[in-house]
């Protein structure tokens, strides 16, 4: 495949009538889905995500997209279309509401559910409508006409999108797997084939698993490991998924309720997706099935279960707290079995092996998914799922979304073997720009600049790449910080300058290092004080000295922080 011809298709300009499709997030990384298609001067959105960040972003709450693009034409959005209510697709709602005008958020109950849900916890107030859509909704506008579909994936109420646009149709997977004995409603097969037989011209689809072979497992296997294992656990059992996974929760639910255990839920998100999922219906139990985590000391051990979050491994999570022993209501004795319904997502497998670890160190019995137990599956389609996709759409034009670049790369591969020409597959980034005119698709050699913003508490501004630098120089090495006190009257130093370290050096063990870099301030600062001199450009003589000088004796390079005092008698 080293000479496939994807991406060949080119076009050096486009036409104000022509159908534009780009992401500003979700394409060569897995998570902070946002799509967005362009027609005359209208604008739709599908997907307003987020992304969790990882160990190089010190600080960092969340990353989303950089939001500039739609600011600058927000007159022209029509909607955001969501397609269902996982982080990675509705977590960054709140900050485009903070920056951006958007008419209307258009999603499924449970979706809409969980956004109003975050936007209480934002305390945003917004003039945008939220409107519950389902498969037999229908929007129209003057370039789109959208319908949708019932998709399966790991969460209730997920749709995919068929787009018409006067340059030809677009259909979007969303997240999605083919689950043939699913726990919740079906997909529409039917619909999806009829789109197919009718004639889409771009499919975006889903890339997540397009490295795993073959079909994933159904939900009514691993319902009937967790009902196994219930039923032969003699003591307490506690188990740890994902939060919005609710199929998920409602087998862990039912499987309790059979084997005469009552339910503690905890962890604030299980709180929520559990209380919404049963509100509308998705989780079927009665009050009497739960009971308070500070009641389970009153039960006997074999007639609880534990359901809470965790299951990746994060500090603040109930499970890590268990395991750290300073949960209020949990505390791990032997005898416990610990079952983790889910997989490590990436880059999270070290954290979760600590917190397996601890638990184990505790006396606990902890159980991970594998080959011998279906403990979890995957809410992503695998290779063969994704061709039968390909295979009911049929669609001229392919591009690979919701993805790092290998699983892109992999899922292009895919379509190739089901008969799409490589020359019509299109393998984009973020910001790159797919032209769609009179039912046939190019990519554009200009891009639209795209950034990640990183999210530090609630500022929706984000913070600049400069304080993350700093941050990770301070990470890595430490800072110095320089006294000195002068009279700006007689242009002299009153006292020699002081050097205080802080994560750059052990002082006890480097005072001559310091008292020599407090001399070379000194003769610097007493030579730049001979003639007209700012405050400015004494703090920076004092980086430009001590800089060279450190890094020579160390091979570090400490943040320099100059503090000058002016004393006026």
């Amino acid at each position: 495949m080293a000479d496939n011809k994807y991406n060949s298709r080119v076009l050096t300009s486009y036409e104000p009538t022509d159908t534009l499709i780009f992401a500003l997030g979700g394409l060569g990384e897995v998570g902070k889905n946002m799509y967005c298609v362009q027609c005359n001067d209208e604008i739709i959105i599908l997907d307003c995500g987020q992304i969790f960040p990882g160990d190089d972003l010190p600080g960092v709450d969340y990353v989303v997209p950089d939001y500039t693009y739609l600011i600058r034409n927000q007159e022209k959005i029509k909607g955001l279309f969501i397609t269902h209510g996982h982080e990675d697709h509705i977590g960054g709602i709140p900050y485009l509401l903070r920056v951006c005008r958007v008419p209307a958020i258009y999603g499924s109950k449970f979706a809409i559910a969980l956004i109003e849900r975050k936007l209480e916890e934002h305390r945003i107030r917004t003039d945008t409508k939220l409107i519950i859509i389902d498969h037999n909704s229908r929007f129209d506008s003057e370039n789109f006409h959208i319908g949708f579909f019932n998709i399966i994936h790991s969460i209730p109420d997920c749709l995919g999108l068929a787009i018409r646009t006067p340059n030809g149709w677009i259909m979007s997977t969303g997240d999605f797997k083919f689950d043939l004995t699913p726990t919740g409603t079906n997909a529409d097969y039917q619909v999806m084939a009829f789109m197919g037989q009718f004639g889409i011209d771009l499919l975006m689809s889903d890339s997540t698993n397009s490295a795993i072979p073959g079909f994933s497992i159904s939900e009514k296997q691993v319902a009937k490991s967790i009902l196994e294992i219930m039923s032969k656990t003699a003591g307490r059992l506690i188990i740890a998924t994902f939060s919005s996974n609710v199929h998920r929760i409602q087998q862990i639910v039912s499987a309790a309720i059979k084997c005469g255990r009552k339910v503690a839920i905890i962890g604030r998100s299980m709180e929520n997706v559990v209380q919404i999922g049963r509100n509308l219906g998705h989780i079927q139990a009665s009050d009497g099935d739960f009971i308070e985590p500070e009641a389970l000391d009153s039960f006997p051990a074999h007639k609880v279960c534990v359901l809470c979050t965790g299951s990746q491994g994060e500090p603040l999570a109930a499970l890590s707290r268990m395991a750290a022993g300073t949960h209020r209501f949990v505390h791990i004795i032997p005898g416990d079995t610990i079952v983790f319904s889910s997989n490590p997502i990436p880059g999270n497998e070290t954290s979760v092996h600590e917190t397996v670890n601890a638990l184990t160190r505790l006396g606990a019995n902890v159980l991970t998914n594998s080959m011998l137990n279906n403990l979890h599956t995957t809410g992503h389609a695998s290779q063969d799922e994704q061709k039968l996709m390909l295979q009911l759409v049929k669609p001229k034009f392919f591009m690979p979304m919701h993805g790092e670049y290998k699983m892109l790369k992999m899922h292009a591969d895919t379509a190739v073997s089901t008969g799409i020409p490589e020359e019509n597959i299109f393998i984009c980034a973020n910001g790159d720009v797919l032209v769609l005119r009179n039912h046939q698709c190019y990519l554009y050699n200009h891009r639209i600049p795209t950034d990640a913003v990183y999210i530090d508490g609630n500022d929706s501004s984000g913070i600049a790449t400069a304080v993350l630098k700093d941050r990770k120089i301070l990470a890595d090495n430490g800072l110095v910080s320089v006294i000195v006190t002068i009279d700006s009257k007689t242009n002299t130093i009153l006292c020699r300058p002081n050097l205080v370290s802080r994560g750059f050096i052990y002082i006890k063990e480097s005072q001559t290092l310091l008292k020599e870099g407090e001399l070379l301030v000194y003769e610097a600062l007493r030579k730049k004080l001979a003639g007209k001199t700012t405050f400015g450009e004494l703090k920076n003589t004092i980086r430009e000295t001590l800089d060279p000088f450190l890094y020579a004796r160390t091979h570090r390079n400490p943040i320099i922080i100059p503090v000058i005092l002016n004393y006026r008698q």
